[in-house]
């Protein structure tokens, strides 16, 4: 028995109206509405824009901030150009924290500005917390920003059963849901492969490099504390260009060093110590001393990162040191504020750069200059 066809036929008039309505839709769909265009037109021949202007349109851009270091993401928001991030952060009794995004980040690209610095388990875990609330509001890519990277100093085992605590960071980081991150001045550069996501390694020698460049210091020599930091010594006196000195230093213990030799002229010359971390200043201080010790007429030092816990405000205020010249990357403390040798530099612009060409897409290499 064959198959009967149950196909409908439309009378004439019907069949003709339906044939005009199908070709009206088509053309629409490769007809653009006059009101976009004329939207797009407005707004070329609009006033300049913010910096946050020139970024892409095509998707949503937002920085939000921990407890850490608020007036740094502040900072870094009026030089992009946008508004921080609106959010709730508070702690029970307990000390628990509870963290709630109060805008919308659903399709957003996000930054969250948070360097891990004293007290690091805190603030560590805050940033864990906001990630994990970021992730669950649906932002599309999360970067973490971490000016100052807590935990890593630990990056290898150096003894017998020790934690690599700087690779535990990382994978807590990844794990919360991080996409990127985008770091300044690690205290050993490998660590960024202890990442499973992509990494920005920034350095604050340009801000520093700068500062130094326009003091014009008489006969300077750069001076590195360590063997560790020779690389970043070097990359210094290269851009100031001027000799290389090294400290022979030997560590008897956490936090306890003790400085052997110095290996360069200093007679008479006025030294620049480098470093990436100050914590007690006791390597600083014996520094100091020796190069004294070898005749030098005048030292300085910097650093990215002021960590100056336990005596180290009260050491390099009772010290010889000249100035100690330091970044934004964790907060001073009042005590620290108040002492004269010690001055901040801001590495607002730096990051408010980085962070607008990991929107944009662009290269991040440019800022090494």
């Amino acid at each position: 028995m064959s198959q009967k066809d149950t196909t409908a036929v439309l009378p004439p008039d019907l069949a003709r109206d339906e044939q005009m309505t199908a070709e009206a839709s088509q053309k629409s769909l490769f007809v653009q509405p006059a009101s976009a265009t004329s939207q797009a037109t407005s707004a070329k021949a609009g006033s300049a824009p913010k910096r946050a202007g020139r970024l892409s349109e095509a998707k949503r851009f937002k920085i939000f901030s921990g407890g850490a270091n608020k007036p740094l993401a502040e900072e870094v928001c009026r030089f992009v150009g946008v508004p921080l991030g609106e959010t709730r952060m508070q702690r029970f009794s307990d000390g628990e924290v509870y963290f709630q995004l109060l805008e919308n980040v659903r399709g957003a690209d996000v930054f969250v500005i948070q360097p891990t610095c004293f007290p690091v388990d805190q603030h560590v875990m805050e940033l864990l917390i906001m990630i994990d609330a970021l992730k669950r509001a649906s932002a599309s890519r999360i970067t973490v920003v971490i000016p100052y990277y807590g935990y890593a100093r630990q990056d290898r085992k150096d003894r017998p059963r020790v934690a690599i605590s700087s690779k535990l960071v990382a994978d807590l980081l990844t794990t919360a849901g991080a996409h990127r991150a985008l770091l300044v001045d690690l205290h050993a550069a490998q660590i960024q492969g202890f990442f499973n996501i992509p990494v920005d390694h920034l350095f604050a020698s340009p801000v520093l490099v700068g500062y130094f460049r326009d003091l014009n210091l008489p006969d300077l020599t750069v001076v590195s504390p360590d063997a560790g930091g020779v690389e970043r010594a070097r990359f210094f006196a290269k851009k100031l260009d001027v000799p290389l000195a090294i400290v022979d230093k030997r560590r008897t213990d956490i936090n306890v060093t003790e400085v052997m030799n110095v290996i360069g002229d200093v007679q008479g010359r006025t030294c620049l110590i480098l470093d990436d971390i100050i914590d007690t200043a006791g390597t600083l201080i014996k520094t100091v001393d020796a190069l004294l010790a070898q005749g030098a007429a005048k030292v300085y030092a910097c650093a990215s990162h002021p960590v100056l816990s336990g005596p180290a405000v009260e050491r390099i205020a009772n010290s010889r040191l000249t100035e100690l010249v330091v970044t934004n990357t964790i907060p001073l403390r009042d005590d620290a504020l108040a002492v004269e040798k010690i001055k901040v530099l801001s590495i607002a612009g730096l990051l408010g750069r980085a962070i607008e060409s990991i929107h944009m897409e662009t290269s991040v290499s440019t800022l090494f200059n």
